[in-house]
């Protein structure tokens, strides 16, 4: 990120993005809840990326430089908040229940003005307090070692190289490269290593690669093994992805 916009207030509205279009980096001085109805979107700040599909909404706090990129046809919509209903001052993945879902585009669409828009945004702001969290963030590793390991997966998710390996590639220990997971990354290398292939996956599909090319590109042995992981993470397997 380079040059940053600072924006008083996170806008309200709906932007249709263009697959691979984005929004450079920016801030705005409230919060800001951003939905993708259709299409893939991704949030990237200094601390790593969120990416959300359909079922799902990214939080962004007030003051957080982040910026944003469509992968696939996008439907975008943004909700400003002046207030803090979700009491979070980090990124966030949130997920997006029909009901939920129908009040972002509603409110985000033009027609609504005075006590009918006040009423609908006490509604969707009920809902957002109830929108369980979820663990869909791919945190960005410090630490030159890690960030060099970590840097061989992102260029192929497939490769299935032990952590021993990684860390002989890169010039350190299995332990050492452990350790720094934990602390920079707060989980497992394995479980780093699924974030990664899943957000790759998202990506994949929303440009249309077919399951079983996108099981194969990502690591998994094979689609069914792929859907599995998939649909217990996303509650619905990939083929259904973008047909919702």
């Amino acid at each position: 990120m380079t040059e940053i916009r600072h924006m008083p207030e996170a806008p309200t509205g709906r932007r249709p993005l263009a697959p691979g279009a984005g929004i450079d980096a920016h801030r705005h001085d409230t919060h800001q809840i951003v939905y993708a109805c259709r299409g893939v979107l991704s949030a990237t700040t200094d601390a790593g990326t969120w990416v959300a599909p359909a079922n799902r909404a990214i939080w962004i706090p007030a003051g957080t430089v982040h910026e944003h990129r469509a992968h696939g046809d996008t439907d975008l919509r943004l909700v400003g908040l002046t207030g803090n209903p979700l009491g979070l001052r980090r990124p966030a993945v949130l997920a997006v229940g029909p009901l939920l879902r129908e009040l972002i585009i509603a409110y985000t669409s033009d027609g609504l003005h005075g006590a009918e828009r006040a009423r609908l945004l006490g509604v969707l702001l009920d809902q957002l307090r109830h929108a369980p969290e979820q663990p869909l963030h791919l945190p960005t590793a410090r630490d030159p070692r890690l960030a060099a390991a970590c840097a061989v997966l992102h260029r192929d998710p497939a490769d299935g190289s032990t952590l021993t390996r990684l860390a002989a590639r890169v010039g350190t220990s299995d332990r050492t490269l452990a350790r720094l997971c934990r602390s920079e990354l707060g989980m497992s290398f394995p479980q780093w290593r699924t974030q990664l292939r899943l957000h790759r996956a998202l990506l994949l599909l929303a440009d249309g690669v077919p399951v079983t090319v996108v099981a194969h590109r990502c690591g998994w042995a094979s689609a069914s093994a792929f859907i599995d992981v998939f649909g217990r993470a996303f509650g619905y397997t990939p083929g259904r992805a973008f047909t919702m």
